[in-house]
């Protein structure tokens, strides 16, 4: 299926910071709010439903040169539009 990028930022930052706007997201989840993205020319507004799919990806990347590998987590919700989104049995601790 092909992508298309509504919005892209990235940028370094202290972990306090990245702290700070990962908990607007998770207020505005919790209180059933949109999601508005903005950066320069760059605005987006969405509506997680419900009930969205929650996926976490921790990778190592190593370099094809020899140079230190790069380490990552991803956090993702995804929906499709329209849909609630399916009901979930796993379940996930993070410490």
């Amino acid at each position: 299926m092909p992508e298309e990028v509504l919005f892209k930022f990235e940028q370094s930052m202290d972990r306090a910071e990245i702290a700070s706007y990962l908990r607007t997201v998770a207020d505005r989840l919790e209180s059933d709010e949109e999601l508005s993205l903005e950066a320069a020319d760059q605005h987006v507004t969405m509506s997680p439903p419900g009930r969205p799919t929650f996926e976490i990806k921790a990778e190592r990347e190593t370099s094809s040169s020899g140079g230190p590998a790069e380490l990552s987590v991803e956090f993702e919700l995804e929906w499709k539009e329209g849909e609630e989104g399916a009901s979930g049995d796993g379940s996930l601790t993070i410490e």
